[in-house]
């Protein structure tokens, strides 16, 4: 899970689901998977004439619409504004005028979204030189089409019987919707995938659910699930297709459950900084990728036992973000913490206002 709000990438999720602009966070060594949450910052506003935006890790060669709409929204349903395709990068700067009927607005919501069924959204101020107000300050936000609702909906893997069911328990989802529950292929984000239920969100926030596992999905290793609402929610994640139950341990993360000195933003950063398992040597070393990652800030790296979120592990490293963004580092793993089975593994500054983690398995692999 990730800084300003935890999320297991979140691979969202991931991913890591959103994102936050998009949604995701995952739990997880996922292994062979395209470790991408799609981000959106915003880079340049002109008043009521343009914004520009910044994206990282987009899916290659897919075509976006970027579509505008009032505060609150999520562009859903919004102004179409223009069209890119990502071509083999999976970053890119683009700039978008903003729509007569937007113009005036003091505050505008931004979409960016492909038929494949990824997208990603932020807001901006319509100010010349605005952006978007970072996490974590005070300015008052909009009521949203969603009664108030922020952040990410995420959701974690807490049983499974092979080849029959798995239970999930959800974390931040918006209340009142329906969403849609799909299984699929390992690395496929369970995007198309098999329907396998519908489920209320009622009230929001937490709650545990079961659902069948398909017969065409019964025999594989490793298996995606995903969950949407109309509304354009979503979450998804995967695991692995064998007994196993994996204990709830808390929703909010306990780096955010005590205030602490109000962080100074960093200028031009946006999003949540993700780390993904690149590689382990079983107890020897972890491998691990950062994306998304603000500039010039020094984060401690734990390790600690799995379901800690490596809150309080064992500091193993320190790493400085130099410029930002990406970057690939391998860490020893403890002595106290070799012959474990699964590993947590936590980045976080001294501050806590950033932070990202994710677990492995303790077995010798590569993604």
């Amino acid at each position: 899970m990730s800084a300003k709000a935890s999320l297991r990438p979140i691979k969202f999720s991931l991913l890591l689901t959103i994102l936050l602009a998009a949604g995701l966070l995952f739990s997880a060594f996922t292994p062979g998977e395209a470790a991408s949450v799609p981000l959106i910052s915003i880079t340049n506003v002109v008043k009521d004439t343009s914004v520009t935006i910044s994206g990282t890790n987009f899916p290659l060669n897919q075509t976006f619409t970027a579509r505008m709409g009032a505060m609150g929204t999520e562009g859903v349903g919004g102004t179409i504004v223009g069209t890119f395709n990502t071509g083999s990068s999976s970053t890119f700067t683009q700039t978008f005028s903003i729509p007569a009927a937007l113009k005036g607005a003091a505050q505008i919501a931004i979409r960016v979204d492909s038929p494949q069924g990824y997208f990603s959204y932020n807001w901006f101020i319509n100010s010349t030189g605005g952006t978007a107000t970072p996490s974590g300050t005070t300015t008052p936000q909009p009521t949203s089409s969603t009664g108030g609702y922020t952040g990410i909906p995420t959701f974690s893997i807490i049983k499974v019987v092979k080849g029959s069911t798995v239970t999930i328990h959800t974390n931040n989802f918006p209340a009142g919707q329906t969403f849609t529950a799909r299984m699929g292929k390992f690395g496929t984000k369970a995007i198309g995938g098999t329907i396998v239920g519908t489920t209320a969100s009622g009230s929001g926030g937490v709650f545990d659910v079961t659902y069948t596992i398909p017969s065409d999905l019964a025999s594989l290793s490793v298996i995606a699930i995903r969950l949407d609402s109309p509304q354009g929610f979503f979450a998804y994640n995967w695991f692995y297709n064998a007994d196993a139950t994996i204990p709830v341990t808390g929703s909010t993360p306990s780096a955010t459950a005590t205030p602490g000195p109000t962080p100074t933003p960093v200028p031009g950063y946006s999003g949540i900084p993700l780390i993904f398992i690149e590689s382990v040597v079983k107890d020897t070393s972890v491998t691990i990728n950062g994306s998304n990652f603000p500039a010039n800030q020094t984060f401690t790296v734990r390790m600690g036992a799995y379901g800690t979120k490596g809150v309080n592990g064992i500091q193993v490293a320190t790493f400085d973000s130099g410029k930002g963004d990406k970057f690939t580092a391998t860490y020893t793993i403890p002595s106290a913490l070799v012959g474990s089975s699964r590993i947590a593994i936590r980045l976080e500054t001294a501050d806590g206002h950033f932070y990202s983690y994710n677990w492995f398995y303790n077995t010798t692999a590569s993604n």
